[in-house]
């Protein structure tokens, strides 16, 4: 995206994409709390190959009946937030505010699936190793999707007050970023701590 259409001589004041300032802000936002993922998950592997009872208490790991719906959600409501970005780029405003609305809808629906899944769960953060590490991981991922929804629900309201147009749209994307980078930690979560157990278990 460009600057903003200025008279000749003026500075901009406005811009979207690589050259707004808050575009790079949230970029270090994901870089830093992409090293926060990474930390953990670099916890789960060196405890995994340094503890022989590092594994789930009777060797039950969490099913996959309710994960695999939740992953579907997630990476549905990135889906339906692109569509909404890429209606706003092309001054579609109604567009954006339904793929913001249903990608908010199908991001509480995960964290309802979540909360459902941690009162199915009878092993507690004490219980084991793994148990302590996939509480930890997943909350904080939790934790994550929950301030996604946040800035998405302002966002959302920014967009019903027709404050976005094809050539402001700093916030819509900034939003998209951080939803996309979170549902992207999610798949590497299933991947670690749901489907990971189940080959060096055995």
């Amino acid at each position: 995206m460009t600057a903003a259409t200025v008279s000749p001589g003026a500075l901009p004041v406005k811009a979207t994409g690589p050259r707004a300032p808050g575009w790079w802000g949230m970029v270090s936002v994901i870089a830093t709390e992409s090293m926060l993922f990474a930390c953990l998950f670099a916890s789960y592997i060196f405890l995994m190959g340094s503890i022989e009872a590092f594994g789930a208490e009777g060797g039950k790991y969490p099913p996959l009946g309710l994960t695999v719906p939740m992953t579907v959600l997630l990476l549905s409501s990135s889906v339906a937030m692109y569509w909404g970005e890429r209606g706003i780029r092309r001054g579609d405003q109604m567009r954006l505010r339904i793929g913001m609305a249903v990608s908010f809808v199908l991001g509480v629906a995960f964290l309802v699936l979540q909360a459902i899944e941690y009162s199915h769960k009878h092993a507690r953060p004490s219980t084991s190793a793994y148990d302590s590490l996939f509480y930890t991981i997943t909350f904080t991922h939790g934790v994550h999707v929950f301030v996604a929804l946040l800035m998405s629900g302002v966002t959302q309201v920014r967009a019903w007050l027709g404050h976005f147009t094809e050539r402001r749209h700093l916030a819509v994307q900034n939003t998209g970023l951080y939803w996309h980078f979170v549902d992207a930690v999610w798949i590497v979560v299933f991947a670690v701590l749901y489907l990971s157990p189940r080959f060096w278990h055995r």
